[in-house]
């Protein structure tokens, strides 16, 4: 693999990977770090290749893994709060690896502050110090101890980052403007974040194809969709919501 320089740190990125993080932007799809159903899996990964997704994100499940490279040719990124879970996810095919996102394991009682996240991170790198690895950068910190821990990240290895605002979060308005104040916090965390790292940063958590632009105008280098993908039932509404995420993303791309 070739090396690309981003803050100091050498990332081993194929051309693929390249590309994903290419001028225009990523879209990335998640099917959910808790969704372990192969038959929803299967439908995000299918309708994330079919509406022209950058990258699709799954769950840390080596058959997972080896599912989704049989349908589809996208890079595959892998989550988890479990670093041991990561090597057989590797063997079994994944691209990328990724701590977090987190949202779903604040209502179980979790707390991931900054030195939970380090902990993480440094066991990821002892476990796979070359795989790309993106880590999430908890929402529950202030926007300035997010700018630290981030920068700290990238020290210990991360090679994108990954922001996220409280899925719990209930917009005081309706229409478009609700759909702002939901995409709010996220769209902070990434402007604060791009200032001050130069590794791609990810913006994601309660976007919508309004807020979409607006993460690219903030300094995201891609953002992640999961929600407003993964809960559609219908195979072909999930690819018709995600091609739209791409043409708001880019409005003039062609997928």
């Amino acid at each position: 693999m070739d090396g690309v320089v981003l803050g100091g740190f050498i990332m081993a990125l194929s051309s693929q990977w390249r590309s994903v993080f290419a001028p225009g932007g990523a879209v990335k799809i998640i099917s959910g770090i808790t969704q372990y159903d192969p038959l929803v899996v299967g439908r995000v990964v299918r309708a994330a290749t079919r509406g022209g997704a950058t990258y699709v994100d799954i769950a840390s499940d080596p058959d997972l893994v080896t599912l989704a490279r049989q349908m589809t040719d996208l890079p595959i990124c892998v989550s988890t709060i479990v670093p041991e879970q990561l090597p057989a996810c590797v063997a079994a095919g994944a691209d990328m690896v990724e701590l977090g996102n987190f949202d779903p394991f604040y209502a179980q009682g979790e707390v991931f502050d900054g030195g939970r996240v380090r902990a993480l991170t440094q066991r990821v790198r002892e476990l796979l110090p070359a795989i790309p690895l993106s880590v999430t950068v908890p929402h529950g910190l202030a926007l300035s101890a997010q700018a630290e821990l981030a920068q700290e990240l990238v020290g210990w290895g991360a090679d994108v980052l990954q922001t996220e605002g409280s899925v719990s979060l209930q917009p005081q308005h309706p229409g478009v403007l609700g759909l702002i104040e939901k995409a709010a916090p996220a769209l902070a965390a990434t402007y604060t974040l791009a200032q001050v790292v130069s590794v791609p940063v990810v913006c994601a958590s309660g976007l919508s194809v309004v807020t979409v632009p607006m993460a690219r105008a903030v300094g995201a280098a891609g953002v992640g969709i999961g929600r407003a993908v993964n809960r559609l039932e219908d195979e072909w509404a999930m690819t018709a919501a995600v091609r739209a995420v791409v043409e708001a993303l880019v409005p003039t791309a062609v997928v």
